[in-house]
This record gives structure tokens, C-alpha cells and sequence, in this order.
């Protein structure tokens, strides 16, 4: 049996090759299916708008059971069963629930596996960054692959690869994931202490700033996520160009997790927290003024501290913030505030920043990111995460 950052590696890698496929490719699938723009738009939008009340939801289920391991099997399982379910020819309404219940699921898994990952580098001694990266150089491999089975082959091919990758993600959790509970003392929390838990959380100012701050940093990186293509392709970048410039960013994300530990280490989660906020302040403003090609790759390498100093900082936050009682709900409430509603606005807002101005639509990313850099430098008033 490998050793547990391997597992754990192996693991999150099952998680983001499903998702390095469908991010990208399910569009295509639900396009020649006939649906519009607006119709696959708001499929694919829903799941991250309403993760506000699913996410915690779902963590706080997470925490009824014996093992932390356990819901994410479930979940996995969920996922694989309702892609199988996509198959079905029953129209747009069909397409969206099913997709609606698939991506809540899976959507969860990774930060509920955050808490097992978290936990076990704390206290076995190893970098958690190591496993997180083998994920995310998963997600790049995913990317490309499936991009060649749908330049090359049917739509059809992504919709396989992400059934399979789910339900792999569902064997995975239990070969793979240590067998660690969610209470120390053993047993399984009652509703009631779990609903005590989460709503310990919503009134928690320092836990509500730390993850409203992580979360209008994360999701200003929407322009770029949505329409950096397009902006670049106006500026004449070729656009097999632009595959190598988001390798790149990816590429230095995960040299970042694996290679910056001591570094990270000595920083602390506030002042990495501080510096991811202002690199993506100078990264966004930098992009709204459409530099030339030799300066985007300098540009894209502060990915490495606007998106992932960002959220190694938040992990390691609201780990401190919480208690292993209410971990799972921690997380997930992160998770809902960078990848949900935030995200989900200031990608409805992007679109029509780039038909109205274009690249300058940067600017109200910068502006994003400075709020939640303001948000970073208060919380050096909570005295929890002080030491």
C-alpha cells in the first residue's frame, strides 16, 4: 500500500480528472443536444449559485456519520449515478436537475477531503501541498486528453469519461482514504450538536471575514476565467497560445504546492492571505491594460499567489477558526463563498463587462480583489489565529 500523501494524491487525482474534463467540454456535450447558450449557461450556473445553502448542508450531513470517509463515498456514487442519468433524452428541465444534484455533490468532495488532508499533514508531518498538486497536474492531464477525444471523437466520449471518473472517485474513497472519524472521542454527533456547530459559524465575525475575504479574491479571478480567451484573441494571441498560458499558470500552482511549504510555513495563513489579495490586485489591473505576450507570462505566474496563496491561506484560516465538531461545515461554507455565489455573480457580471469595455473589465476584478485584501489585513484583529 502506497504511503497516505500518495493515497491522498491518487485520490484528489480521481476527483479533478472528471473535473478537468467536464469544466471545460460538458458545454459541447449539452450543445449538440441542441440546448442555447442561455439554457446551458444557467445548467451549468445553478449548482454554484445555490451552494450557499447546499454546501453547508451537505457538510453538515457529512458530520452524521461515523467516518469522514464514508459521504464521500456516497457522494461519488450520487455523481456517477445521475451522469449515467444525463444519458437520458428527456430535455432541458431533465438536464438540469440532474446536473444540479451530480455537481452539488461533487462539488463538496474536495474540501470535505481537505479536512481529512489537512488534518493527517498536521499531524503525520508531511506537506499537504504535495497530494493537492498531484491533483491539480490531474486536472491539466484531463484537460489536454479530453480535449483530444473531443477534437477527434463524439461529445459523447466527455460524458463516459466523467461517469467513470466519478464512480472511480466512489471506489477511491474507500481503498484509498484513511479510515479517520469525524469525533476523536468516537461516536456520531447528534443534529442538534451539528446545527449548533454550523450556526457557531455563521456568528463567528472572524470566521464569516476570513471566508467573505478568501471569497472575493478567489472570485475575481471570473474575467479571467470566463473570457480570457476572447480578450486575448481581440488582442491577436493565437489561441493555441492561450492553452500555454493557462498550462503555465497551472504548472506554477503546482511547483507552488509542492516546492513552497518552509516558505509557507514561516509567512503564516494571514500575511500569505495578504499576499495573494495584492497579487491579484497588480494581476488583474495588469491584464486590463492588454500587455504584450513576453509580459502575460510573468503576469500568469502570480496565479501561484492569487489563487493559490489564496486558498492554502484560507484552508489553514479556517482550520484554526473551527473545531474538528464542525470542520466539515468550515470548509464547505469556504468553499460555497470562493466557488459559489461570489464566483457565480461576478461571472454574470463579467459577461457584461466584456461586451461593454472589453479587457477593462480587469479592472473590476482588481477592485474585487482589493476588497478582500482589506478584508485580509483586518484580520489581524482576530486574535485566534495569532502564534
Amino acid at each position: 500500500m502506497p504511503s497516505l500523501p500518495v493515497r491522498l494524491g491518487l485520490f484528489y487525482s480521481a476527483i479533478f480528472i472528471g473535473l478537468g474534463a467536464s469544466a471545460p467540454y460538458i458545454p459541447i456535450w449539452f450543445a449538440e443536444r441542441g440546448l442555447s447558450g442561455a439554457q446551458i449557461g444557467l445548467i451549468l450556473s445553478a449548482p454554484m449559485m445555490a451552494r450557499m445553502i447546499t454546501a453547508p448542508a451537505i457538510g453538515v450531513w457529512a458530520d452524521s456519520f461515523a467516518l469522514r470517509r464514508t459521504p464521500l463515498i456516497l457522494m461519488g456514487a450520487v455523481a456517477a449515478a445521475c451522469y449515467v442519468l444525463l444519458a437520458a433524452p428527456f430535455g432541458f428541465l431533465w438536464w438540469f436537475v440532474v446536473w444540479f444534484v451530480a455537481a452539488s455533490a461533487l462539488s463538496t468532495v474536495s474540501p470535505l477531503t481537505d479536512v481529512i488532508a489537512l488534518a493527517r499533514a498536521r499531524r503525520d508531518g508531511f506537506n499537504y501541498g504535495w497530494p493537492r498538486g498531484i491533483g491539480s497536474a490531474a486536472y491539466i492531464l484531463a484537460n489536454v486528453a479530453a480535449g483530444a477525444l473531443v477534437t477527434r471523437g463524439s461529445p459523447d466520449l466527455v460524458l463516459i469519461w466523467i461517469i467513470v471518473s466519478a464512480g472511480l472517485a466512489a471506489v477511491s474513497a474507500r481503498v484509498l482514504l484513511p479510515p479517520d472519524p469525524v469525533r476523536e472521542e468516537g461516536g456520531r454527533a447528534s443534529l442538534a450538536e451539528r446545527l449548533a456547530g454550523l450556526r457557531g459559524l455563521l456568528r463567528d465575525g472572524g470566521f464569516m471575514l476570513a471566508v467573505v475575504s478568501v471569497g472575493l479574491i478567489q472570485s475575481a479571478h471570473a474575467f479571467y476565467y470566463g473570457f480570457s480567451a476572447l480578450a486575448w484573441k481581440q488582442q491577436g494571441i493565437p489561441e493555441t497560445l492561450t492553452g500555454v498560458l493557462w498550462g503555465f499558470g497551472v504548472a506554477v500552482e503546482i511547483g507552488f504546492l509542492w516546492f513552497m511549504e518552509p516558505w509557507r510555513r514561516r509567512v503564516g495563513p494571514r500575511r500569505l492571505l495578504v499576499l495573494g489579495g495584492f497579487a491579484a490586485v497588480v494581476r488583474w489591473a495588469a491584464l486590463g491594460l492588454s500587455p504584450p505576450l513576453w509580459l502575460l507570462f510573468p503576469i500568469q505566474a502570480l496565479h501561484a499567489l492569487s489563487f493559490c496563496a489564496t486558498f492554502m491561506a484560507s484552508l489553514q484560516i479556517v482550520e484554526r477558526l473551527s473545531t474538528p465538531d464542525n470542520a466539515s461545515a468550515a470548509q464547505t461554507i469556504n468553499s460555497a463563498f470562493s466557488g459559489g455565489l461570489l464566483i457565480g455573480l461576478a461571472t454574470l457580471a463579467s459577461g457584461a463587462l466584456f461586451d461593454a469595455v472589453g479587457a477593462y473589465g480587469y479592472f473590476a476584478m482588481a477592485l474585487m480583489s482589493a476588497l478582500g485584501l482589506a478584508g485580509a489585513f483586518r484580520l489581524y484583529g482576530v486574535r485566534r489565529l495569532d502564534g
